[in-house]
């Protein structure tokens, strides 16, 4: 939540005002389900809720889109307690990964046109919250490897994982939902073994 609509939302009748940007959320995710990259307007309109009133939760379309986008604060997302070979480690991030985008598709779609645009937002997309996870998980090669290789395989993971992966293999290559997780997982696979032959670049 962006200071803004943290700012409004606590300040005076907090239940009702949380309401009504749950309101504003939720229509959100169903425009973007419906395939579209909706405004604040829209928004407003499709949760019965006035213009103004939507703009003093989310001043613009990119703060709304990423109060929507899927989101997750977890620190780690290896089991309890987490695995000692370094293939089922990776494995469990990138499983991980792979599910919550294609659960989130929709959303992820909208957040990756938002990011293509020509003027630079602060969207989830660009912030890079899975690769501390991969890092996490390829930690028992930070000795062999050192930092640095490390970063940069978590990188080509991330990559592997990720939603822009995931339109190319689904839009251009047409493969079933099923066939990409299934191909994602044999890349992530194949970066792991290379990268134990030869370090990333």
């Amino acid at each position: 939540m962006t200071a803004m609509s943290t700012d409004y939302v606590q300040s005076g009748r907090t239940r009702q005002k949380q309401r009504t940007r749950d309101q504003l959320i939720a229509a959100a995710r169903e425009l973007i389900t419906a395939g579209d990259t909706p405004r604040v307007e829209e928004v407003a309109e499709a949760a019965g809720i006035s213009r103004p009133t939507a703009y003093r939760y989310f001043a613009s379309r990119e703060e709304l889109l990423a109060a929507a986008y899927p989101e997750t604060r977890a620190a780690s997302v290896l089991p309890d307690p987490p695995p000692e070979a370094l293939e089922e480690r990776v494995a469990a991030v990138a499983a991980f990964v792979t599910g919550l985008v294609e659960k989130s598709e929709p959303q992820q779609r909208a957040m990756l046109r938002l990011s293509l645009g020509e003027v630079p937002h602060e969207l989830p997309l660009r912030q890079g919250r899975v690769i501390p996870w991969f890092v996490e998980a390829l930690a028992p090669l930070a000795d062999s490897l050192g930092e640095e290789s490390v970063h940069r395989l978590a990188l080509a993971l991330r990559a592997a994982c990720g939603i822009e992966t995931r339109v190319w293999l689904s839009d251009v290559a047409g493969l079933a939902p099923a066939e990409v997780s299934s191909l994602q997982q044999w890349m992530v696979d194949a970066l792991v073994k290379q990268a134990l032959q030869t370090p990333p670049p």
